[in-house]
């Protein structure tokens, strides 16, 4: 989605073996939430997270959503379909 992504990080983006690892349950985008995301995203070099339904109910939202997580702890969006999106940071970032 985003440009200067390395094409080896695109591509294991799209890997459906990248498990999601974080889900967006009922209470939203929180601290404790966005806190989880940085501490993997130091541990790994992609996260994968879902987001569920009732709280991504149509796209814009979801683009909309996914993009504030983004700007709020510091990472890029590699990948995006439906409800899922993977988030990459690097080691400068």
């Amino acid at each position: 989605m985003s440009k200067g992504v390395p094409k080896a990080i695109s591509k294991m983006a799209k890997s459906p073996a990248l498990e999601i690892t974080l889900r967006i349950g009922k209470d939203g985008i929180s601290e404790p939430f966005l806190s989880e995301l940085v501490d993997q995203l130091k541990r790994r070099d992609l996260v994968k997270l879902k987001a569920n339904k009732s709280i991504s109910s149509n796209r814009k939202n979801r683009q909309q959503m996914f993009s504030e997580i983004s700007e709020r702890v510091g990472s890029t969006i590699v990948f995006q379909r439906g409800n899922v999106a993977v988030f990459w940071r690097t080691s400068l970032q």
